[in-house]
């Protein structure tokens, strides 16, 4: 089914969870899984301290960078500048639903100006030469899915798009909340279906509520690639079994022991940087989720991992806690 192993799999982009040390951590989970950044504003790229927004370390490839924006020109000066900065993909979020884009008028709300889209993607082709792809919702408010979906993959698709990744909820931006819209709605995984079956030569991506390798690989059997959000984050551990199952590749790392250690070296360099401990392992804590020992270790990092003095002793210390019930359970991986 899939037209391109490059969108098999992907890690959600998420404000203020998928950030550069996220995307690291993720990365020794797994080497096929594509990452993407917190959606960025054109403004914030042309504009802001670039270093910090934009910086990321070499092992996070193949890493995408999502804008928010409507401005076809500024989009563009944006991209060619993620581009250059070495990023593998642009992505334009037309699916956020919270109050911020709705006063820029962009996000989702872009579900209901389909031809502003296209130009969206027309002007970003133009500027880069990596793929650009689209992230959207079923459609919003009162919009039909059938419709609104339709109209923004003709447009985009007519502009060159190279992936359109589909959350398969409507977003109401009338009566629920950012954090409502991301449940509350009914994910329609059929009509994402009927998406691909329209465009069969555009990779088609799904994303919104998958949680387990089973739902994914069922999904894989309609559409070219699946993208998982809070399950991947919340419960890390899942990209693990990623690379095997879908790719039929070695895992990274044997289990979650093995990644935190493989993550140290990660740690030490960022440390030495002065960026603090917690800056790190906050992404970590849903990793032996499901494990004794697992309450301990979110505890201990929650606790001393923010302590200025933090290092790697105190990541150790709250590893030990878990590695001990393992050896008592006889749990390796």
């Amino acid at each position: 089914m899939a037209l391109n192993q490059n969108f098999r799999f992907s890690v959600a982009p998420m404000m203020d969870w998928t950030d550069r040390h996220c995307r690291a951590f993720h990365r020794v989970l797994s080497r096929r899984a594509r990452l993407y950044t917190e959606m960025l504003t054109p403004g914030a790229v042309l504009h802001g301290d670039r270093a910090r927004l934009l910086g990321f370390d070499p092992t996070e490839h193949p890493v995408a960078l999502q804008l928010g924006g409507s401005d076809p020109v500024q989009l563009a000066a944006a991209a060619q500048i993620g581009a250059d900065l070495g990023y593998d993909e642009i992505d334009l979020n037309v699916g956020c639903p919270s109050d911020r884009v709705q006063n820029g008028a962009f996000g989702a709300c872009l579900m209901r100006e389909p031809a502003l889209v296209g130009d969206c993607v027309a002007a970003l082709k133009a500027s880069v030469t990596v793929p650009v792809t689209v992230k959207c919702r079923l459609g919003v408010d009162e919009q039909d899915p059938e419709l609104a979906l339709d109209a923004l993959a003709d447009a985009v698709v007519s502009a060159g798009c190279d992936a359109l990744i589909v959350h398969a909820r409507k977003a109401w931006l009338k009566g629920l909340s950012p954090k409502e819209n991301r449940s509350v709605p009914p994910l329609d995984y059929d009509r994402v279906g009927r998406l691909k079956q329209r465009v069969p030569n555009v990779p088609i991506v799904l994303n919104g509520g998958l949680a387990s390798l089973d739902s994914i690989q069922a999904e894989l059997a309609r559409v070219d690639g699946v993208m998982v959000g809070r399950a991947a984050y919340q419960e890390p551990a899942l990209l693990l079994d990623v690379d095997p199952v879908l790719f039929g590749e070695e895992r990274p790392v044997e289990n979650a022991f093995a990644a935190v250690e493989a993550f140290i070296p990660y740690i030490e360099r960022q440390l030495s940087e002065g960026v603090p401990l917690h800056a790190m392992t906050r992404h970590m804590l849903g990793l032996f989720n499901g494990r004794r020992g697992a309450r301990t270790w979110r505890q201990h990092l929650a606790m001393e991992g923010v302590k200025r003095d933090a290092g790697v002793s105190t990541l150790r210390e709250a590893f030990a806690h878990v590695a001990r019930d393992a050896a008592r359970t006889g749990l390796a991986a």
